[in-house]
This record gives structure tokens, C-alpha cells and sequence, in this order.
């Protein structure tokens, strides 16, 4: 399985659907990390063209990779060895080609249905398990911007639970999607 997970923070959007750079928080990257440790995921990528974002996340990173934080908790240490830090989405293309050496199919994630580009997850997961290099994005604030969308391959259909509400975070919409994509079957 060749599975990357990005994060984008730029360009998404807000409740007003205004085109923002949303904040980086801790909690994200260190559940995203977990996450991917847990379904095997290759690498994740924290997406921000921002300075000061990057610093921080490196930051994090640092501490808790050479810090103190590595000695205090070697598996959070583990984790979040999966992290990298790209301002930009096409840095963290070029970083999965030269990691895997092959072809990226970059798949986005989106709450709302489209149709035009929808890929479902049998047929996803089946990509994914076929080896092919697969780049997962996950949009912060109020989703991917329809800048990101139309650049890539697939749009994964939404979550749908039983209910019309579908607003969910992105951490548990992620951990929702690599279950149904790479989890083991239950029962």
C-alpha cells in the first residue's frame, strides 16, 4: 500500500465561502500522525504556504520527534515520524513522486457530491490496494476551494450517515475514510 494524506490549510474555505488560509492546530497533526500509523499510511503532509504556520508545525514536530516529547512518549514520537511540512500542494506531489519514485493519483475529499469527478470508495479502496501511489486530501475550515478540486484526479463521494447533517471534522471524517478504505473488516 503506497497511501499518502495531506492537509490542506490553503486554499479553503470559510463559513462565508471566502477564500482563507486556515490556522494550523497541534490537535490535527498529532491525530492525523496516530491515524496514519494505525492504517499505514506512507506520509502525511501539513499543507500551508504560511511561514509562521510551517514554523510552528516544525516546531511541534520537533519536540516531539528530538525533544523532550520523544523520550516522554517514544510512540507519539513513532507517529509523528510520518509528518512533513509542504507549502504547497504541488511541493507535496513532487515529495510523494520522489518518495515512491512513480505516478501520483490524488484523490480529494469533500462533503458535498461531485458528480462529474465522484469516485467511490470500492473503487478507491481498490486502487489503493492495487499498490498504484495514491495522495488522500482532506480540506481544514469549510472544505477544499474549488482551486484544489478541479486539479485532481478524483473526488471521493461524501460521507453519507443517516441523517441530512453532514458536518463533520476533519479528524473524524479522515479516521471514517481510512477505516472504510484500509481498516480490517469488523465481524
Amino acid at each position: 500500500m503506497r497511501l499518502y494524506v495531506g492537509l490542506v490549510h490553503f486554499p479553503v474555505y470559510n463559513k462565508h465561502q471566502e477564500t482563507i488560509a486556515s490556522a494550523i492546530t497541534p490537535v490535527d497533526i498529532h491525530d492525523f500522525a496516530r491515524l496514519g500509523k494505525t492504517y499505514g499510511i506512507e506520509g502525511f503532509f501539513v499543507i500551508t504556504p504560511l511561514e509562521d504556520q510551517q514554523a510552528l508545525a516544525d516546531r511541534i514536530l520537533r519536540h516531539w520527534i528530538s525533544g523532550f516529547g520523544a523520550r516522554y512518549n517514544p510512540h507519539r514520537k513513532e507517529a509523528l515520524g510520518l509528518v512533513s511540512v509542504a507549502s504547497s500542494l504541488d511541493v507535496a506531489v513532487k515529495e510523494v513522486k520522489g518518495r515512491a519514485g512513480d505516478t501520483v493519483t490524488v484523490v480529494a475529499t469533500d462533503a458535498g457530491l461531485q458528480e462529474n469527478r465522484a469516485m467511490s470508495y470500492k473503487a478507491l479502496r481498490r486502487l489503493v490496494v492495487s499498490n498504484e501511489v495514491v495522495l488522500l486530501l482532506f480540506g481544514t475550515a469549510w472544505g477544499l476551494h474549488e482551486e484544489i478540486l478541479e486539479r485532481v484526479d478524483h473526488v471521493l463521494d461524501p460521507i453519507s450517515g443517516r441523517t441530512g447533517y453532514n458536518h463533520l471534522s476533519v479528524r473524524t471524517a479522515a479516521a471514517i475514510i481510512l477505516d472504510r478504505l484500509v481498516g480490517v473488516p469488523a465481524g
